[in-house]
């Protein structure tokens, strides 16, 4: 049996969404004219009904754990630029620069889709590709002399956290 919806919630199924994308609109237009409200109208209808679907299918997550990795993550950027600073303004001759493999405990996207990211965002490593049938994930850092090490690290600092974030066991592929 299909459950009727108001007309209310068809028209405004984010309806705090829809007021915070409207008042952005004025805002950034520093406009309250006509044309400004009605565009700021429409956009705050049309909006969240495009984004509806990908708010309502997002996993379930352990929101404690993910901003704890949050704040890893952001200290893990400040310490790391001002270690990548050091070394781009230092002799040439100190950098060693290597390719590696980090192996993936999971096939869970969100986790190797994340991870990735986080070490991208990360200055000194960038995440070349995720390859799936290898399982690992190519990462390139600007300067290393312990592959294992950086490795663990990766491992320690970012997929575990994930893991447990997304609830997800070793080798799980969902």
């Amino acid at each position: 049996m299909k459950e009727k919806v108001s007309l209310f919630h068809r028209l405004l199924p984010l309806p705090f969404v829809s007021f915070l994308v409207a008042i952005s609109w004025l805002m950034l237009g520093h406009s309250l004219d006509l044309f400004d409200i009605l565009v700021a109208i429409i956009l705050g209808i049309v909006i969240p009904k495009m984004i509806e679907p990908f708010l309502f299918s997002t996993p379930k997550i352990r929101w404690t754990l993910a901003f704890k990795l949050f704040f890893v993550v952001l200290w893990d950027i400040i310490i790391s630029n001002i270690r990548v600073a050091k070394q781009v303004l230092g002799p040439s001759k100190n950098l060693h620069p290597k390719w590696f493999r980090v192996p993936l405990d999971s096939e869970h996207e969100h986790v190797n889709t994340l991870l990735a990211m986080i070490i991208t965002t990360t200055p000194g490593t960038v995440s070349a590709g995720i390859d799936q049938e290898r399982g690992d994930i190519l990462v390139h850092a600007l300067s290393t002399d312990d592959v294992d090490g950086e490795i663990d690290t990766i491992k320690q600092r970012y997929e575990q956290p994930l893991l447990a974030i997304f609830n997800v066991e070793q080798g799980d592929q969902t």
